[in-house]
């Protein structure tokens, strides 16, 4: 009988998952009894602060809560929104028109892009790239215009060149700052910049800021919605998962301008019945509730960040210290250059028994990097620094 399912077009179209080779070494490697430290995948291990497990226990309890929610997100949650918005950034927010919750940013993106672009629309993505930022655009079937994250290329003057020289004319930037995988930061100025860009050649811009609060050494991040005139072109995200490490709990939001808020609302209304109540209201209490849950979490961070950067100086591999988020990115050791990124990360797996990310899962211009994502203790970071002393020793 002739298999009637011959082929599906848009599957066909997605890359290949490169750290699903990385994963797959590394879970045949843990099966036959090695210890892997697993420095790969940025979920966070730090435990949700007790104060919102316990407001999430309360609301589970209560059955009215047990119902279908509301997909845009209860109202008091988006008004909590609006709060931290106002707390934190001095940003005004109507809770109704320019504030969503998502099923976490990575949801919110992909359904977002689904409801903005058309199949050959343009979206300009900064490359090194968290995947989602690209295979989004993918799915939605639109094709993606890379521009260069690198230290040494002005990224202002990329996006503007891509948007007096590609055609079809790019519809949407998605930019994340501060920056997975690369650890880039900005100034509130670069978000004036890109306002600008938007407002001249009628570009969306949408903002992943899913690292807010994991910033170090004095250095506090910008949110886009702080530049004059930012909600008349685009919109940020923000994820819970990080700050409050709430990683699997599946909770975070949009907001920003009312239109692109709508499509998402519009779109969202077909696909879900939003997050569990209780979820929502556990997210109020970590919106609203002490913030010094978000200090200790990022105090955390910082810590390894020190201990993994410090003991691989030791070793003759100096890396850059990043202002934000959880994650280390390291240009690879030059005698193992050649190699590229996901053999050397096979080789780490191999005879260091550590896991890290290779940069080409996140871009061309990834290639030459490693990803180390700070989500084990600080003896787990320091056998990893010794394993990883024996490779740079003996190659």
């Amino acid at each position: 009988m002739q298999d009637i399912v011959e082929e599906f077009s848009l599957i066909e179209r997605l890359p290949p998952y490169v750290f699903a080779i990385v994963n797959e070494i590394k879970t045949k490697a843990r099966a036959r009894g090695e210890d892997i430290i697993d420095l790969g995948m940025g979920n966070p291990d730090q435990p949700t602060p007790t104060h919102i497990v316990d407001k999430l226990v309360e609301a589970s309890r209560n059955p009215r809560n047990h119902r279908y929610s509301a997909s845009a997100g209860i109202p008091k949650l988006r008004l909590a929104i609006c709060d931290w918005y106002r707390r934190n950034y001095g940003v005004e927010l109507d809770p109704d028109a320019e504030t969503i919750a998502t099923i976490g940013s990575k949801e919110g993106i992909s359904h977002l892009i689904l409801s903005i672009i058309s199949p050959g629309d343009v979206v300009i993505v900064p490359n090194p790239a968290y995947p989602i930022h690209t295979y989004s655009v993918i799915i939605a079937r639109g094709d993606v215009q890379s521009v260069p994250l690198l230290d040494d290329v002005d990224l202002i003057d990329s996006i503007e060149k891509a948007l007096k020289e590609v055609w079809p004319k790019p519809k949407v930037l998605m930019i994340s700052f501060p920056n997975n995988p690369t650890t880039s930061v900005v100034d509130v100025n670069f978000f004036k910049n890109v306002t600008e860009l938007a407002r001249e050649f009628g570009l969306i811009v949408v903002h992943d800021f899913a690292y807010a609060d994991l910033c170090f050494d004095g250095y506090k991040a910008p949110s886009f919605l702080e530049a004059p005139g930012a909600k008349e072109v685009g919109v940020e995200f923000f994820s819970l998962s990080k700050s409050y490490s709430m990683p699997g709990w599946r909770v975070g939001f949009m907001a920003g301008n009312p239109s692109i808020i709508s499509a998402l609302r519009r779109i969202k209304s077909y696909l879900d019945y939003g997050i569990f109540q209780p979820i929502q209201i556990a997210g109020i209490a970590a919106l609203n509730g002490p913030q010094d849950c978000v200090s200790q979490i990022r105090d955390k961070y910082k810590l390894r960040r020190d201990k993994l950067i410090e003991g691989l100086s030791r070793q003759g591999w100096d890396i850059p210290s990043p202002k934000g988020t959880m994650f280390v990115w390291a240009e690879i050791p030059q005698k193992f250059k050649t190699m590229g990124s996901l053999e050397f990360s096979k080789l780490l797996i191999e005879k260091a028994k550590v896991a890290v990310s290779p940069g080409i899962g996140f871009g061309t211009y990834g290639e030459g990097f490693v990803r180390f994502a700070l989500v084990e203790n600080e003896q787990r970071i320091m056998q990893a620094v010794r394993g990883i002393r024996r490779v740079l020793l003996n190659g």
